[in-house]
């Protein structure tokens, strides 16, 4: 199976090995998924009141715990029929969710450590380093990884005087949580099922780049920069946009590859999108 060319992806990959190993894309897929809950994301994103509205919900569903990361991995990366890669998602799923509603139910007691208002502003940094690295793969070499910037701002952020054992979580916002993992499993289900006709109609590339667009207006949303809808507007435009008859995976080159293509070698989705690699990072 060909590696996958979204950033994000691919150097996770790499760091791996996923790239060597015969599970390699359910694995992908899992750490992919698992990633903002094991990096901070989801915790930060949760004291900075990124889920508290619907909006909220929907928008760190779609970009964080799903988004171009997730649709390359399925589409690029995943064998089998669309009820085979659905069964993985909802395998991966199984972990999350519960994972996702733990951190939830942790979060009041770390926010009475820190400084919420000074912690928001660094958890509008990580997201906006995280779209800089969706976009291109050479930017983020160069970028702390959102694990580092997390850690910088709860030290930052850290008032120990406050300090209080939340015994009762918060039903609500464990709730809430579930439902921002639960958007992204939706997301990462409907990619899986519709992979065949996504494969023939959509640009990965093109895909991607909306998708850093729109978690770069994420962090303005939080820090009421924007109009907290912004992100899922930019979202919607950017799949209405990438949206491409014949020019997907499964376009003009995946499907003189499915044919056997010029030299009657290769077949499937794999290889028309193996010519891609060739191309640099930006679009």
């Amino acid at each position: 199976m060909s590696s996958s060319q979204h950033p994000v992806a691919l150097r996770l990959e790499r760091a791996l090995g996923l790239h060597e190993a015969v599970s390699g894309p359910a694995k992908l897929l899992a750490i992919v998924m698992f990633l903002p809950l094991i990096d901070g994301i989801f915790p930060a994103l949760i004291l900075a009141g990124g889920i508290d509205t619907v909006a909220g919900i929907l928008q760190i569903g779609l970009l964080v715990f799903g988004g171009s990361a997730v649709l390359a991995v399925i589409l690029a990366e995943m064998d089998g029929t669309p009820r085979e890669q659905a069964k993985v998602v909802l395998l991966v799923a199984a972990g999350l969710v519960p994972l996702a509603a733990l951190e939830a139910a942790l979060a009041p007691t770390i926010a009475s450590v820190i400084d919420l208002a000074i912690f928001e502003r660094f958890a509008a940094l990580v997201i906006a380093a995280i779209a800089a690295k969706t976009a291109s793969a050479r930017i983020g070499e160069y970028l702390p990884s959102p694990g580092v910037i997390v850690g910088l701002g709860v030290v930052a952020s850290v008032d120990p005087a406050g300090f209080e054992v939340v015994l009762l979580p918060d039903p609500g916002l464990v709730l809430r949580a579930v439902a921002a993992a639960g958007v992204g499993v939706v997301f990462a289900l409907c990619v899986a099922l519709g992979s065949p006709w996504l494969r023939r109609n959509l640009d990965i590339d093109s895909f991607r780049f909306g998708s850093a667009v729109a978690l770069g207006v994420l962090p303005l949303a939080l820090l009421g920069v924007v109009f907290e809808q912004a992100p899922l507007a930019v979202l919607i435009v950017a799949g209405v946009l990438a949206f491409d008859p014949g020019d997907g995976i499964g376009g003009p080159a995946g499907s003189a590859a499915a044919d056997g293509g010029e030299d009657g070698e290769g077949a499937g989705p794999e290889r028309g999108y193996a010519a891609e690699r060739e191309r640099e990072p930006w679009l």
